[in-house]
């Protein structure tokens, strides 16, 4: 998906901090972040990525899932555009009201896609997907739009027996970037080993 990376940088979706890291809500320090949130602004771009999305959805699917907040937009476009119920799932029950954490109709033995933005740890996706499967679900897999490839991440995913895919990876966004050597192997470094980056 070498088109969606190069979006996603003239957008200005991607940014890069080799010296100032920015942090991540699990407390990883990271020299890239990818706001692909930037990508609901742009009719053609957001297109695109529904479409790349479709193409990777196989077999019967009852009803696409969007994880909150990213996830949900792109879910309703996939949605739309196979004609399939859609939810969205919170990272937590609401505290008031009917304290859903699935917002939308699903039933017992469902079959769900579920759509997110981004996968750096997994553990957002996972725990979308784990109340889904509360609920009686089965989650077919999670489709993201990119990837880090944390070797933490493929564990996690792993460990609750989910499968999980994305259009584009930190790896082939590297390739893509106007980078200096040194950026470019600090990049690598991290990469090899992001946690050493954390304390």
């Amino acid at each position: 998906m070498k088109s969606l990376i190069r979006d996603l940088i003239a957008i200005e979706a991607v940014k890069v901090e080799t010296e100032d890291y920015f942090t991540w809500t699990s407390g990883v320090r990271s020299p890239i972040y990818c706001d692909n949130r930037l990508t609901m602004s742009y009719p053609e771009i957001r297109r695109n990525i529904a479409d790349a999305f479709v193409e990777k959805i196989d077999g019967d699917i009852d009803v696409i899932a969007g994880c909150a907040t990213a996830g949900i937009p792109h879910a309703a476009w996939v949605a739309e555009r196979l004609d399939l119920p859609m939810v969205y799932v919170r990272s937590s029950a609401k505290k008031h009201g009917k304290g859903n954490q699935i917002e939308g109709a699903v039933r017992n033995g469902d079959r769900a896609i579920v759509i997110e933005d981004l996968i750096s740890t997994g553990k957002s996706s996972i725990q979308a997907a784990e109340a889904l499967r509360e609920a009686g679900v089965e989650v077919v897999e999670v489709l993201s739009i990119f990837t880090y490839g944390l070797d933490a991440a493929d564990k996690a995913f792993e460990d609750a027996g989910l499968n999980y895919r994305s259009l584009a990876t930190y790896l082939e966004l590297m390739d893509e970037l106007e980078l200096t050597e040194e950026e470019y192997l600090r990049m690598k470094e991290w990469r090899a080993n992001p946690y050493a980056f954390s304390s």
